[in-house]
This record gives C-alpha cells, sequence and structure tokens, in this order.
C-alpha cells in the first residue's frame, strides 16, 4: 500500500495561515490532539458496551510522550484506530471541507478560538508547532491493516503501510524551530494541567515514583519500597459529574482548594445540574469577598465534556456573578469559544437565565433556613446581592426578599422590615420617607449622633457598589429617598414643621452672616444662617446630596458623570443662629475677635470632615494655642 496525493481544498495553501493566524494561541494543538485521542477512546468503550465490539478493551488510556533529542511529541490512545479509507475520509476530506469558508471570513481574525475547531481545523492545529505530522494507526476492524499517513505542511500528503501493532492511533509531531520550547516537561505538564486536568478517559505523561509499603525492618518500623509508576494527570470524575447525594461538603471544600490552593474556604457553593433544555453541570462556589472590591474576574472555568476551554466566561455568566469560582460543564456550549460566537448562540442565553434564577433561589433558600448565618456572611454575599440588584431585572425580583440593610448597630432588616422600622419616625412633611445612611461612620460621627439624637436611624453604605445601590434603591421604593448623613444637618435632613424658631434679629442675622463671609475665605462655601437646636454644633459643612453623589459616581467611573468629576466641589456652610457662639460673636464689639471666633468654628467644622489640612491646619492649632 503505498499512495501519495493532495488535499483536496479549493485556496492557496492553508498550513501558513493556520500558523499564521494562530500563533498567539498555539498551545492549544495539545488541547485539540488529546481531546481528539479521548474522543477515540470513549469511542471504542461505547461499541464495546453495545456488543459492537468484542476483542478485549485493554488499560484504557492516553499517552502524551517527548523526545528531545528527536524533537517529537507523540499523543497515542488505544481507541478506535482508523483505517487507510477512513484516513482519507477524516483527515484529507471532512477536516477541510470548511477551509474555503475559513477563508473568506477569517482573513482578520485574531482569537484562535474562532478558527479551530468550528471549521474541523483540531487535527490541523498540529502543525501550529510542526514542520511535519505523522499518523500511525490500527482500526479496530477485524481484519484490518495499519496505516501511515504523513504531510509536511503542505497539501501534498503521503500514505503507507503502518508500523502499528496494537488497535488505536499514535500522532507524532516533528516540532519546527520556532516551537522547541514544547518539547519538554515543564511545559508539556503546564498544558496538561491547564487543559487536560479533569478529561473522563486517564492520560499518561511519563511516570513518577511512590512509596509502596515493604514490611518491617529489624526494630519493627515500617519499611518503604520506591515503585515507579504511571504518573497520570487528571481526575476522570471529578466532583460536577456525579450526583450531590454521593457529595459531602468536604468534597465540595476538597475539590475548591484543588482549583484554587491559596484561596480561603467558601461561603458555600451551588451544584449545577440540568439536562432539559441544555446539558449543563458544573459547581459554582462564593468566595469571602473583601471589600476593596477587586473583580477577581476568570475564575470560573468553562469545560465542555471535562475539556477545559476557557476562564473568559463573561456571556455565559451574569455579569455580577463574575465574582464567583468554580466550573462550568456544557456540551452545548461551542467546544471552541469566541466572544462573537457566543452571544449569537441561543444556548448561552438560556445557560445565562438558568444561572441567575438558580443562584437566587439557592440565596432565598439559605436565607429562609437559617437567616442567623445567612446574616453573618451578608458582609460577603451582599456584593453579589447587591450587583445583581442593580443589573438584572429578574434576579431582582427574587433578590428584594433577601437583600439585606445593615444600620450603624449593625442591625439588619429587609426591606419591607425596615421600611416599617422608620417610617413613623423619618416621613417628612411632604409624605415622603427618608432613610439617613453613612459611608463613613468614624467620620461622618458627629452627623450620626445628630440624627441618632433625633431618633433617627442610619444605614450603613461603606461597600464600592453603593454609591450605585443607593440610586437604584430611591428608583425601586415608593416615595423613598436617600440622603447621607452629612448631606445637611439633622434639622434640615428630614423636614418637618417643628422647626425652632430663631432667636436673632434680622439685624442680627445679617450681621452674622456678613461676619463668616469675610471670615471664610475659601472658594466654593456658601454661608446659610438656619435655626437649629441650640444643642446642635455652631458651624457644619456639608455637601448637596445630589451633587456629592454625582461627583463620587464619577470617581468610580460611573457613565456619563464625567461632567460633575470636573466640577469645583462646592459647600454649604450651616451656622445655627441659635448656638450661643453666636450670640457671643454677636456681643463682641471688636471686630478682629468676632472675624476670629468665626475662623475657630469654622475651622472645627473643616476639621471635623477631614477637610482642614496643610498650612490651614497648622494655622488652625497654633490659632487654638493661643485662644488657650
Amino acid at each position: 500500500m503505498q499512495e501519495k496525493g493532495t488535499i483536496s481544498i479549493h485556496t492557496e495553501n492553508i498550513f501558513p495561515i493556520i500558523k499564521k493566524f494562530l500563533y498567539s494561541d498555539n498551545e492549544i494543538f495539545l488541547r485539540e490532539l488529546v481531546s481528539n485521542a479521548v474522543d477515540a477512546t470513549q469511542k471504542i468503550k461505547r461499541l464495546a458496551s453495545l456488543g459492537q465490539y468484542n476483542g478485549e478493551l485493554g488499560k484504557l488510556q492516553v499517552e502524551v510522550a517527548f523526545d528531545e533529542t528527536a524533537k517529537t511529541i507523540t499523543i497515542s490512545d488505544n481507541g478506535i484506530g482508523m483505517t487507510a479509507d477512513e484516513i482519507k475520509k477524516y483527515i484529507n476530506q471532512i477536516a477541510f471541507s470548511g477551509a474555503t469558508e475559513f477563508m473568506e471570513k477569517f482573513k482578520e481574525a485574531k482569537d484562535a478560538n474562532e478558527i479551530i475547531g468550528r471549521f474541523g481545523l483540531g487535527f490541523y492545529s498540529a502543525f501550529m508547532v510542526a514542520d511535519k505530522v505523522e499518523i500511525q494507526t490500527l482500526s479496530y476492524q477485524e481484519g484490518s491493516e495499519p496505516a501511515r499517513w504523513i504531510c509536511d505542511g503542505s497539501t501534498e500528503f503521503e500514505i503507507s503501510e503502518g508500523t502499528r501493532t496494537t488497535r488505536g492511533t499514535d500522532i507524532v509531531l516533528y516540532v519546527n524551530s520556532e516551537s522547541e520550547e514544547f518539547v519538554s516537561q515543564y511545559k508539556l505538564q503546564e498544558i496538561l494541567d491547564k487543559y487536560a486536568k479533569f478529561l473522563p478517559v486517564p492520560i499518561k505523561f511519563g511516570t513518577k515514583t511512590e512509596q509502596e509499603p515493604d514490611g518491617e525492618d529489624e526494630e519493627g518500623k515500617p519499611k518503604y519500597l520506591s515503585v515507579e509508576v504511571d504518573n497520570i494527570i487528571n481526575d476522570t470524575n471529578p466532583i460536577w459529574t456525579k450526583s450531590p447525594s454521593e457529595l459531602k461538603d468536604e468534597d465540595y471544600l476538597n475539590f475548591y482548594k484543588e482549583l484554587y490552593p491559596f484561596s480561603e474556604d467558601p461561603l458555600f457553593w451551588i451544584h449545577l445540574n440540568v439536562d432539559y433544555p441544555f446539558n449543563l453541570t458544573g459547581v459554582l462556589y462564593f468566595p469571602k469577598v473583601k471589600n476593596d472590591f477587586e473583580f477577581q474576574r476568570n475564575k470560573i472555568k468553562l469545560f465542555s465534556r471535562q475539556v477545559f476551554i476557557t476562564d473568559e466566561v463573561k456571556d455565559i455568566v451574569p455579569e455580577f456573578l463574575m465574582l464567583l469560582h468554580g466550573v462550568i460543564d456544557s456540551p452545548d456550549i461551542p467546544l471552541n469559544v469566541s466572544r462573537s460566537f457566543l452571544q449569537a448562540d441561543s444556548n448561552v442565553k438560556k445557560i445565562n437565565t438558568y444561572i441567575t434564577k438558580k443562584v437566587a433561589d439557592k440565596l432565598s433558600e439559605l436565607f429562609k433556613a437559617d437567616r442567623k448565618a445567612y446574616e453573618e456572611k451578608w458582609s460577603d454575599i451582599g456584593l453579589f446581592v447587591k450587583y445583581g440588584f442593580l443589573s438584572d431585572d429578574k434576579f431582582y425580583e427574587k433578590a428584594k426578599d433577601f437583600t439585606l440593610l445593615t444600620n450603624t448597630a449593625k442591625e439588619n432588616f429587609t426591606l419591607t422590615e425596615y421600611k416599617e422600622k422608620v417610617e413613623p419616625v423619618q416621613t417628612d412633611k411632604d409624605g415622603q420617607l427618608v432613610y439617613l445612611y453613612t459611608n463613613d461612620p468614624a467620620k461622618q460621627d458627629a452627623f450620626i449622633q445628630s440624627a441618632t439624637k433625633k431618633g433617627y436611624d442610619v444605614l450603613l453604605m461603606n461597600s464600592p457598589i453603593d454609591n450605585h445601590f443607593v440610586g437604584h434603591l430611591e428608583q425601586k421604593l415608593e416615595k423613598t429617598s436617600l440622603k447621607r448623613v452629612d448631606a445637611d444637618v439633622a434639622d434640615k435632613l428630614i423636614k418637618k414643621d417643628d422647626a425652632p424658631e430663631t432667636v436673632l434679629t434680622e439685624e442680627q442675622r445679617n450681621q452674622v452672616k456678613a461676619v463668616f463671609e469675610k471670615a471664610i475665605t475659601k472658594p466654593g462655601f456658601k454661608v446659610e444662617l438656619e435655626s437649629l437646636n441650640p444643642e446642635e454644633l455652631p458651624v457644619t459643612v456639608t455637601m448637596d446630596e445630589f451633587m456629592r453623589r454625582m461627583k463620587d459616581m464619577a470617581a468610580m467611573g460611573g457613565g456619563g458623570m464625567g461632567f460633575y468629576g470636573n466640577l469645583p466641589d462646592n459647600y454649604k456652610v450651616v451656622v445655627n443662629g441659635n448656638h450661643k457662639l453666636i450670640s457671643r460673636i454677636i456681643e463682641t464689639t471688636d471686630e478682629s475677635a468676632q472675624a476670629q471666633l468665626a475662623k475657630q468654628a469654622f475651622d472645627l467644622a473643616l476639621l471635623s470632615q477631614g477637610l482642614l489640612t496643610g498650612a490651614e491646619l497648622t494655622e488652625f492649632v497654633n490659632r487654638s494655642v493661643s485662644l488657650i
């Protein structure tokens, strides 16, 4: 048997193009060839189970080997093998049936995943790293002859009699000079660990030394014998392939440690298992999230039939769950994922919806089953829930029942519970319910204390997402507004009809305002005189709620808020006309003493807000010393 021929493709030589387009992602050649070998192995197992193959199956496994001297990499299996006719059909014809379409569509392609596989080019990814590829194969069919196929990266091929004596296939890559890095223990192990860690057929990569018990020595201590065993690099039955009833908490935690060796234990997990209207299995973990909101994206690994595909799961997993960790496996996701292809795929949208529902159901179940435990985890899971609350209406519909609001006393309330708590006291004269919040309890303590004295409750909103969450709550809750506790003095935050009467005449009010306007030389500060409780501070500095919120959002990169970020800061200086210090300023006839008292009260207000710095702070300290 000897035959030479030309691979029939209706275009220019495709091999240089494969190399050119796929060079940046050339390690996936090993994923493709090992996956093919696994498929061939699973097929023989299936044929045996159907009674269509009656020979000995033997030890079913795939082996990856390399020869540093010869610069070869060999992928071997004992699967179904091929006849010479099947090589012609599957390697020479079908593999290139999409070549013309490939050339048209992907002249500008940048992502290897857009190309490999979608056009039957999986086998030919071997030419990304090899000058020459050889196949040695023997079909499982009775009476088959071994066959050899060889191709040097042109469209010329040669088929001749092979040397293989047992069922299966060897693919031998004669690695090119630019790709010699792949002919190494370390590099191949790294790629296998990435793509083949959980393949369903054992993958052998060399051998390793293990210690076996070998009786006892003269002192009765156990002896061990060093034995050389196959180095099987994969777990063929990872936990997502098992039923949840077979698994204990320990199994889930051990698997998490295997995926993320340096992470803290997760809070809890969700086992995904659905077979209609699409196939999907997996385990998603809720990690402990630090409040600095560093998005550790790409932590969810996407598999297809246990072959690792990508950790770019943006379109499969809802945006707000990108902080989750874990594994998703679905044969209904195209094997070679590209972002553009994913977005157009209807199964991807269904999977996204399913995951959202599954997560919402799990959180709801945890909340109802053990509220105390749920509250203890809230500081971690609150980020997920609030993000989902903001970005996904379907999730919001469920999440509104298990979203918690936490106040400065560290008490937790559902949205309904909180409304019932504060409605009697925090409804203003126009019937609007006002929620007060702080994003920095230490810095805003004076404002919190003022609000608390009036019987108001103050919510804690100090996560990085709370800027957006506050605005979203206002949209979702009827006749409710949220104000940061330092947006105004306590008497003005929730406007009532019982405002204290002023003790100053009109002339005195004008006089006080003039003193303060003269004493305050900083730009962007507007003086307003108010009649407040005499117990409140003499001077308070605040920033309008709307303006500060817009500026905070601009600082976080909120869409369309950049305009506000560029505006200068403007503050309101609220002078409490009913405070005894103001009476003292009026009674003082010395203008410089008046100015000094006004400046001191203003600087104290700035100091409480962290707005007094540099030379102004030094001047304030020196002035304070002279006043003692």
